[in-house]
């Protein structure tokens, strides 16, 4: 097949664009900053009391987080089976996009008095977030030519850092300037909103509807997906290159996407960060990630996607041990520049890798749920750990305990390389 033209590529990267805000500005920066403060000691003392039990702030909004991410692996089949089935997969990636961005939205009514409206909102941010982008990388293999998948899954990635930098800086703009910081996070919250929706009009306006072919169903629509996705997992068996790295996507996806959606907790709860260099903190990992997904895009074509992985999970590794051990501001700003640096390559290196050793089908929505369903399984397990670990110790011993992960993954890496290898010269 032909990539498709710069118009429809440019339109698919412009949702990364529009949905990155959610990314940065609700999970990394704002929300974890406005969280901790709306429910942190001098509110809640004695913790927060959620069905009958009393949890620390940030464990409760994992466990929350968590269970948002379970909702979206146990419905992302029955939803891809649905829009597959009807020939509208732009269509459900439109109703979960709008349904992340009004809950962004809602969170403006956020405060110490309405914790679970604020966490309900965060909950289902989430789920329009990632239900959307099951869709959104389905698209992918049917906009791209493999040779050109790593250029443009990069080029959504890059989208991506630098729209969700812009709204970061109109956030950050906002508590610089006004006197109420509360009023200014919540309006910000808001605004993040009207922009998802609003940037992901042009998306929904250039990329083009599923092919005639991908609308047949093989059982009912509510279990097609499950059968999908068992006729996706025979053909993974059957691929022993595919099947590994899947593996070490599942394991090392625990470490990554936790380290993401906590750092900022750490900076808050460990070095007692104020929110200023906390918004500055996130901006300097999204700038590094731009170069970060550009130059693990380049350093494939020259070594091989598996190679540069490799080499990606080990400074995740080492990250994570020096992160125990990090004491002040300069610290924790030199690991969030190093967690830039991989975060973007990683993602970007590991959707590509994927749609390089999948085979060739007309099902990409049913492949890419398995990829998608693999990964938010791997998120539950991360963050509820982290989470537990937090509960019972400590939130230092929830970063080390994540080291497991990234090492199981390097290791499944490796023998991916390996039977890769043994592929390729048989």
């Amino acid at each position: 097949m032909q990539t498709a033209s710069k118009k429809v590529i440019n339109g698919w990267a412009m949702y990364d664009w529009a949905n990155s805000v959610y990314n940065l500005v609700i999970t990394t920066t704002f929300f974890p900053a406005y969280y901790a403060a709306v429910t942190g000691l001098h509110n809640f003392p004695d913790g927060i009391t959620f069905l009958g039990r009393r949890f620390v702030n940030t464990e409760l909004k994992d466990y929350v987080l968590a269970f948002g991410f379970l909702v979206i692996a146990l419905l992302s089949p029955i939803l891809s089976s649905i829009a597959d089935y009807k020939g509208n997969k732009k269509n459900f990636m439109r109703f979960f996009c709008y349904m992340g961005a009004v809950s962004c939205s809602l969170l403006f009514f956020f405060d110490k008095n309405h914790v679970t409206l604020g966490l309900m909102c965060f909950m289902f941010a989430g789920i329009g977030f990632y239900g959307s982008q099951v869709f959104y990388n389905s698209y992918l293999p049917e906009i791209a030519a493999e040779k050109d998948m790593d250029r443009v899954s990069a080029k959504g990635y890059t989208m991506g850092y630098i729209g969700s930098v812009l709204m970061q800086m109109v956030g950050f703009a906002l508590v610089m300037t006004m006197e109420d910081k509360g009023l200014a996070l919540t309006i910000t919250f808001l605004l993040v909103g009207i922009w998802w929706v609003s940037f992901a009009q042009i998306t929904f306006n250039r990329l083009p509807i599923s092919s005639a072919s991908e609308r047949k169903a093989k059982k009912h629509v509510l279990v097609n997906g499950f059968h999908e996705l068992k006729l996706v997992l025979h053909q993974v068996k059957q691929m022993p290159v595919l099947k590994r790295f899947l593996s070490a996507f599942f394991f090392y996806s625990m470490g990554v996407q936790t380290v993401m959606l906590v750092a900022i907790d750490f900076g808050i709860k460990e070095l007692k960060l104020p929110d200023d260099k906390l918004i500055i903190t996130a901006v300097i990992i999204q700038l590094v990630a731009i170069v970060g997904a550009m130059v693990m895009s380049k350093l494939s074509e020259k070594y091989g996607n598996i190679n540069v992985l490799l080499f990606t999970v080990l400074l995740w590794i080492g990250i994570c041990i020096t992160g125990y051990f990090i004491t002040s501001e300069l610290h924790f700003y030199i690991i969030a520049s190093l967690v830039g640096l991989v975060m973007g390559g990683i993602q970007s290196l590991s959707r590509s890798t994927y749609s390089k050793l999948m085979p060739e089908t007309k099902d990409t929505a049913s492949f890419f749920s398995f990829y998608d369903v693999t990964e938010k399984i791997a998120i539950v397990v991360g963050l509820f750990t982290f989470g537990l670990i937090e509960g019972i110790s400590s939130i230092r011993q929830s970063i080390l305990s994540l080291v497991v992960f990234f090492v199981l993954g390097f290791i499944m890496l490796l023998l991916t390389a390996r039977k890769q290898k043994a592929v390729k010269e048989f």
